[in-house]
């Protein structure tokens, strides 16, 4: 699996690691920690990934701009999209949804959390 993850906080991106290690998932992961470097990766289109997970709170360029960088790109329009973000503001979920997010996911401060998260990505590139 291939995996674009978007995210700003090396903690959360080892944790993710981990966990994906630690089901036996076998992934490769482009790593773009703010929003101004998701947009150059979406807009140099390399290689294309099976899975994008986006957090909001970015610097630089804040996620939900960035999320219609990558809605607005052909090329990965329709690559699954899950937003893993600590924030549960229902404004933020609709924003997500109505801007073709696939899932959107608070960020969870427990290990099994984590895992569902994993499983959510799983279920995600397994459609």
């Amino acid at each position: 699996m291939r995996m674009l993850l978007i995210e700003d906080d090396p903690d959360d991106i080892e944790l993710l690691q981990d966990v994906l290690s630690a089901q036996n998932i076998s992934y490769e992961m482009d790593i773009a920690n703010d929003g101004s470097a998701a947009v150059e990766y979406i807009k140099s289109h390399r290689a294309l990934p099976d899975v994008i997970i986006l957090d909001f709170n970015l610097p630089k360029i804040h996620g939900r701009e960035v999320m219609l960088e990558i809605k607005s790109d052909p090329l990965f329009k329709d690559i699954p999209l899950i937003i893993l973000t600590t924030s549960s503001a229902k404004e933020d979920m609709d924003y997500s949804y109505k801007n073709g997010a696939n899932k959107y996911l608070i960020k969870p401060n427990t290990l099994d959390g984590l895992h569902e998260v994993v499983n959510e990505i799983r279920k995600a590139v397994i459609k």
